[in-house]
């Protein structure tokens, strides 16, 4: 990837990185002007094109992104050699990643401005609303996934002036788009079907006709090869076939919907009840976990009954609710009795369903595969060796966002458990992007092959008795609350109970959910 810079003295340069390696930066999304008037690629080799209309753009762009802190910053005119058919067409392919990616989008609008001059006045500030609704910027095909791609996307008049960002400017962008406020705000483009995604860009042009379609595949979760001279219908026919392929992939990869299960566990369990298990918020090993990129590995670990589920179910929620919208968050509830759910290669799938979710980019290091062996990749004899080759290939993509792993209960993983602890040790040491939490029992084979992970951090439920005890007696008076509501307890009974219960309960959560 390219990326432009200015330097203190002003001077414009252009340097190349490869994937890993790439710097924060700002990307320009704009109309693009009169042949000609465009800084290209070539421009920049030969050190001209600042007398273009267009250097105006690069120059707006470069002085934002300083001010935003942005050392590099990235626009299609020049940052991509269209003369080299392979570039131009590896560009296409990799333009919403690249918009995805940007720390910043500035968007441009040429036609937009905030300050005009009437004959015999002084100048004033009119509204710019009519010509934001009706700027030549939401009728152009491929801009539809640079305001869909990005998370941050702030727009700007000609004078370079900010009008304001996607999400403070939502309801205005929603009537002009018809794209939902929850899509504005960075809600997964997945869970819109193909039919309604597509139907955002009806009535967008391009200046090729191809490019319809073409601009339309990261909003769709494919990719495809530009070939010029195939007309509309060519191009909108091969992207159906990929986004059938897609879903075929999706489809025969679900075993289950992690979500589903832990939404099915916690209300088996009475539901969630944030007092039994907040105390780990505070927990010096969680907080290292949570804290030090040397700590990627957490082993939560206790006797039957300690409540680990539904901490889990807790840290969970926490981690949703507190951590970036770009950061993935992917779990898996392991249970004997589910065979649905208690093996080494259904952890490994129920993962990867719900990363691909979230981030569908990653679906290409499944996709590989499974145009091969369709659905027997994920159920025949070599479908761990399989699935491993893609986890770690996910967990090595260097789009990969910051990501949280959690699984439950691994001594209830009752095949190829070996295999997955093996799995677990081996890739939770590798990348500091990727933070681990796993539970069990105190299980010493358990124990035995964790150790073997490097950076790993220890949370005994036992040790930490106190908090444990303090969580089931709260839940025990929820459970003594809802009994009193529900059967009409008078003071003595409720008082009875209660004190039953708590001298029944042994500090676990066992006995008095079965109660």
């Amino acid at each position: 990837m390219r990326l432009l810079q200015y330097s203190k003295s002003g001077e414009l340069t252009i340097y190349s990185f490869n994937d890993g390696l790439i710097p924060r930066y700002a990307i320009l999304s704009h109309t693009w002007g009169a042949d000609g008037d465009e800084v290209t690629f070539a421009d920049l080799e030969t050190g001209h094109g600042n007398t273009k209309p267009g250097y105006n753009k690069i120059r707006f762009c470069g002085d934002q992104a300083r001010r935003d802190g942005l050392q590099y910053f990235w626009i299609d005119t020049c940052c991509i050699d269209i003369t080299d058919k392979d570039e131009h067409s590896s560009a296409i392919r990799s333009m919403f990643r690249w918009y995805r990616s940007a720390a910043k989008c500035y968007v441009y609008l040429s036609d937009v401005s905030t300050r005009k001059r009437k004959a015999g006045s002084t100048p004033t500030k009119p509204s710019w609303e009519p010509t934001f609704r009706s700027s030549r910027w939401f009728t152009r095909g491929w801009t539809l996934q640079e305001l869909l791609a990005p998370t941050v996307v702030e727009f700007f008049s000609q004078e370079g002036e900010r009008l304001g960002d996607k999400i403070s400017l939502q309801l205005l962008i929603r009537t002009i788009t018809t794209i939902p406020s929850e899509v504005l705000n960075g809600a997964s483009l997945s869970q819109y079907s193909v039919d309604k995604r597509l139907g955002w860009a009806e009535g967008r042009i391009t200046k090729h006709e191809e490019d319809r379609a073409y601009s339309l595949q990261g909003i769709l979760d494919v990719e495809l090869a530009p070939v010029y001279g195939e007309g509309a219908a060519g191009a909108f026919e091969r992207l159906r076939t990929e986004t059938r392929k897609l879903e075929s992939c999706i489809r025969d990869m679900r075993q289950t919907d992690p979500r589903d299960d832990k939404k099915r566990i916690e209300d088996t369990k009475g539901g969630l009840l944030a007092d039994s298990y907040r105390w780990v918020l505070e927990n010096a090993a969680f907080l290292q976990w949570q804290q030090r990129s040397d700590s990627r590995l957490l082993w939560v670990k206790g006797d039957p009954g300690k409540g680990k589920t539904m901490l889990l179910c807790g840290v969970i929620d926490e981690l949703r609710s507190s951590v970036p919208r770009a950061v993935l968050l992917s779990y898996f509830f392991c249970q004997e009795t589910d065979s649905r759910i208690n093996s080494a290669t259904a952890v490994l799938r129920g993962l990867l369903y719900m990363l691909v979710h979230q981030q569908p980019s990653l679906v290409s290091h499944i996709r590989r595969k499974h145009e091969h062996a369709g659905r027997s990749l994920f159920e025949d004899a070599n479908a761990w060796v399989a699935l491993t080759e893609i986890f770690a290939d996910v967990l090595r993509d260097p789009s990969l966002s910051t990501t949280y792993l959690v699984i439950d209960a691994l001594d209830e993983c009752i095949t190829e458990r070996p295999k997955l602890l093996d799995f677990i040790a081996k890739q939770s040491s590798l990348s500091a992007r990727v933070k681990w939490i796993v539970s069990s029992r105190n299980w010493p084979a358990i124990e035995e092959q964790l150790e073997t992970a490097e950076h790993k951090t220890r949370l005994s439920l036992e040790l930490n008795a106190e908090s444990v005890a303090a969580a089931v007696k709260a839940y025990i008076q929820q459970k003594v609350c809802q009994l009193t509501q529900e059967k009409r307890y008078k003071p003595e009974v409720r008082d009875a109970v209660l004190q039953h219960l708590t001298s029944s309960a042994n500090d676990t959560f066992l006995w008095v959910a079965l109660v």
